[in-house]
């Protein structure tokens, strides 16, 4: 079977640092992985590298999706979005001045074309077009109770809620695959409780691969099918949840080892 994504011996050098160092790894059509290990592992440069904010010093990253399969080495972020990979990021990235319609509807620009000539003469194709966006945004919004926040600018949302609708407008654009950054970060148990139900929800929903960046292990063994373990740039485990659990070297990374 071919994977989803693929993912061979990736490596990224800043400087004399090797950040990702030879880290080879698959996510396969509608399965929850997750990506877990200590502060500075290099989690979130990885995921950098898969969504194309930075570029790989070696390695090949391929795709094979709905357009057939393509190299995403050297691929910029917003033709990786447009190819269906789409994340969130540890700092909460909103249009904090927008509204929650406004924030959703944006994300889905790239899926529907209204033109140059449509927007600056304001023809009927745009308004059609527009009408449609944002009937598509209060539709997705009411999966995530969002409907009643229609109007409330992102930065006036509670916390948790500003997670939920940054969750929300990364599927707007409809990805084959989700990255999602330390999500529960910043949250209280209540929140995570609740963020973790509507992780459960979105993969049940929306039959999409989701990898999950998380610190919080209930959270991670509550959800993930498969985890990877990086330890100072390079895979340490991967595997299920109940054999990271009990794998040593995994428990070693974490808490380290007696003397």
């Amino acid at each position: 079977m071919t994977n989803l994504l693929r993912v061979d011996h990736l490596i990224k050098n800043f400087g004399g640092l090797t950040a990702v160092s030879d880290v080879s790894m698959y996510l396969d059509s509608d399965e929850l992985v997750a990506l877990i290990g200590p502060n500075g592992a290099g989690k979130t440069t990885l995921f950098n590298l898969l969504t194309g904010v930075i570029q790989p010093s070696s390695g090949s990253i391929v795709l094979t999706g709905k357009t057939g399969t393509q190299t995403l080495n050297k691929v910029p972020a917003y033709e990786v979005s447009q190819m269906g990979l789409a994340r969130t990021f540890q700092n909460i990235r909103l249009f904090k001045e927008l509204s929650v319609l406004d924030n959703v509807m944006i994300a889905m620009t790239s899926r529907y074309h209204e033109g140059f000539i449509n927007s600056i003469f304001r023809t009927p194709h745009y308004y059609k077009t527009e009408a449609e966006m944002k009937q598509a945004a209060i539709e997705l919004l009411s999966i995530f109770d969002l409907t009643d926040q229609l109007s409330t600018k992102a930065k006036n949302l509670p916390y948790g809620i500003q997670r939920r609708l940054e969750i929300v407008r990364a599927l707007a654009t409809k990805p084959q695959i989700l990255f999602l950054d330390e999500p529960a970060a910043g949250m209280n148990p209540e929140e995570t409780a609740d963020l973790t139900r509507l992780i459960i929800k979105i993969q049940r929903t929306f039959h999409i691969t989701i990898l999950l960046i998380e610190h919080d292990m209930s959270l991670v063994m509550n959800v993930a099918q498969r985890i990877y373990v990086l330890d100072h740039g390079s895979l340490l485990a991967s595997g299920s949840p109940e054999y990271i659990k009990h794998n040593q070297d995994v428990i070693t990374a974490y808490l380290g080892k007696e003397e």
